[in-house]
């Protein structure tokens, strides 16, 4: 899915940050309305949605809480096992946003895929290809996009999602690229970057401090997210850019907060004062 236009200089803006991150990684187990109520009181104006079982009653109630409180859903999470069309958790997906009318961007895992190890690389192509096939079907018939979400092995080195886009050829697929999931790809990140980016759906920011392991940190803390985040900028990319909070606090608000003031001190290294205005 490319990009429809050369970016602005203005994507770290903090009217263009999604929180992400924020549903199960919440310690106050904030419901719908609480959650909306935080976003609003930390100014941010989307939310991509990352479920778990216990949530999936209280979809409506979400839809209608963003709504009421005007946050936009950017994004409905989906891990995806080989067989989405028997998936009772995707149908409830499509159904409950079909039924509020509300287009988005799916951001789709797929595992549990037997035996890639022993396929080779067009058999897994098509093995995952299939699967985003039919979740990118179904969106398109209610209006919504798919986004093939980095989350380490096969599926998430972007060479192999680039692949996948290129023998499905479906208008309605792109790329959620992860900071927080590019451990393995710190040196390549300059050289795979701009060929994902006329796919690229949305970045996901987080700080990484360089060493084996990398360790992820909130934005700022880290000593490779600063050059990342200038490649990003100058590419001309000009979607949504994700702030999240996972591991770095036991309360949602605190490591969006933590994130928030990071992108103050990073926006002040790349000398974007005109983003950095947006956060006073």
């Amino acid at each position: 899915m490319a990009q429809n236009k050369k970016g602005n200089g203005d994507i770290y803006k903090k009217d263009n940050l999604i929180a992400w991150c924020i549903v199960p990684f919440d310690s106050k187990n904030r419901g719908p309305v609480e959650r909306a109520e935080m976003l609003n009181k930390l100014g941010i104006n989307k939310l991509a949605y990352d479920w778990r079982e216990k949530h999936i009653p209280t979809f409506d109630a979400e839809l209608d809480a963003l709504k009421a409180h005007k946050i936009k859903l950017q994004a409905f999470w989906l891990y995806s096992g080989p067989q989405p069309e028997t998936d009772k958790n995707f149908a409830a997906i499509i159904d409950v946003l079909k039924r509020h009318k509300v287009k988005t961007q799916i951001w789709c895992m797929v595992g549990g895929i037997k035996d890639l190890d022993q396929m080779s690389q067009q058999e897994k192509i098509n093995a995952h290809a299939r699967v985003i096939a039919y979740i990118a079907d179904k969106a398109a018939e209610i209006g919504c996009t798919v986004g093939i979400y980095n989350h380490g092995g096969w599926y998430g080195e972007p060479e192999n999602q680039l692949e996948i886009i290129n023998y499905l050829k479906k208008p309605n697929i792109g790329i959620v690229y992860n900071f927080h999931h590019a451990e393995e790809q710190l040196e390549t990140f300059p050289k795979f970057f701009p060929k994902i980016l006329p796919h690229l759906m949305a970045v996901n920011l987080a700080g990484l401090i360089k060493g084996n392991p990398v360790k992820v940190v909130p934005v700022g803390q880290g000593d490779a997210e600063l050059e990342m985040m200038r490649i990003v900028q100058n590419s001309g990319y000009n979607g949504p850019v994700g702030i999240i909070n996972e591991e770095f606090a036991s309360d949602a608000e605190v490591g969006l907060q933590m994130n928030i003031d990071g992108m103050k001190k990073i926006l002040a290294e790349l000398g974007d004062t005109s983003a950095l205005r947006t956060y006073r």
